[in-house]
């Protein structure tokens, strides 16, 4: 058996890709498959609706919030977020916890002002009155580190970047003034990003701004401004209804728990050999990072693990070493491979 634990794009629930297969590539009477239909056609709008649906009852979405979906990734937001949200002149706050909140802090920086500083560690953070919005990343995918507490910003809307953690447990949306997440980690495959905003801050929305970028235009044009990215938006909503059947976010945060003890315990019982470097309160549930204290053996461990069919365990550039990705769609069989390949491999070689 085969395992991708890539971070991105990253592995697809087997049942939803069999569902794909069956529904979305036969023609039908029309002659078009389900891909080819007009976006502006009953059946599109009919799955864009039962999308919203599905995610909607996945997060007990409160109903001063919309669910917008966007073509592209979680970094055109990076610069959407401050052109939809910020007025001329206006600080933006950005709390750096890793690479990708830095990432979105340079990004943002084009755009507005930005107030970079180091997340508290208490959960009321006292944010200057002028900013726009404070903005975090809850999971960092290259750090492998997550925030144990979502922070109170008080009146400043927290806007979030969840794309790695999105759908992998509960989240209290209402503390939330915006949420986004690219979808190639617990979505879909790459090409849309999943938005959710509270219904005043779309008020702050420049009219000038071009359509397809405007927060407000495309949530009064149902996501349809211009033509959404319907093969995503498609595959999207089987693993939404996917996640339904398994139980919904608090199945997936059970199942993501015990994936995640099951790798870190590896780690913790190699006598050193394998180091985790994120403290153990932050460490992320959903990207394991860690080295081998003999860094010389990385490349010895990639390669031997893609042998052993545990595919894309190469840390990130900016770290090196090891990362292990266990989304949602990872079954927990793939982390008890894991688990069992680095205790044979740190008996062989420690």
């Amino acid at each position: 058996m085969a395992w991708n634990f890539a971070a991105g794009p990253a592995r697809l629930p087997d049942a939803v890709l069999a569902r794909a297969n069956a529904e979305l590539f036969q023609r039908g009477a029309d002659g078009a498959c389900a891909i080819e239909r007009p976006f502006t056609g009953p059946d599109f709008r009919a799955l864009l609706e039962h999308a919203r649906q599905r995610l909607s009852g996945l997060l007990d979405l409160p109903a001063n919030y919309k669910i917008i979906f966007l073509a592209g990734g979680a970094m055109q937001q990076f610069s959407l977020l401050p052109m939809n949200l910020c007025a001329p002149g206006q600080t933006a706050a950005y709390a750096n916890a890793g690479y990708w909140s830095v990432r979105a802090m340079q990004e943002a920086s084009k755009q507005a002002r930005t107030l970079e500083f180091v997340p508290p560690s208490s959960g009321v953070w006292d944010i200057p009155a002028d900013c726009a919005y404070c903005h975090i990343t809850p999971n960092e995918t290259v750090d492998g580190s997550a925030y144990p507490f979502i922070p109170d910003t008080g009146a400043i809307p927290l806007a979030a970047d969840c794309t790695s953690s999105f759908l992998t447990a509960p989240l209290a949306v209402e503390k939330f003034g915006f949420i986004y997440a690219s979808a190639q980690k617990n979505i879909g495959p790459a090409g849309l990003t999943v938005a959710i905003i509270r219904d005043d801050l779309l008020e702050r929305c420049p009219a000038d701004l071009p359509a397809p970028f405007s927060y407000r235009r495309q949530a009064e044009g149902n996501s349809c401004v211009n033509t959404p990215p319907m093969f995503a938006i498609q595959m999207a909503a089987m693993v939404f209804d996917w996640i339904a059947e398994q139980g919904g976010l608090s199945a997936m945060a059970e199942a993501g728990q015990r994936k995640a003890a099951i790798v870190y315990g590896a780690i913790d019982r190699s006598d050193g050999f394998y180091q985790a470097p994120v403290p153990l309160l932050n460490r992320s549930p959903v990207n394991i990072r860690f080295h081998l204290v003999a860094p010389e053996q990385t490349e010895i461990f990639v390669t031997e693990a893609a042998a052993a069919g545990l595919h894309h365990l190469r840390g990130h550039a900016h770290f090196g070493g090891i990362r292990a990705s266990l989304y949602n769609a990872m079954p927990e069989a793939g982390a008890m491979a894991l688990a069992s390949f680095m205790t044979d491999f740190a008996r062989r070689y420690g």
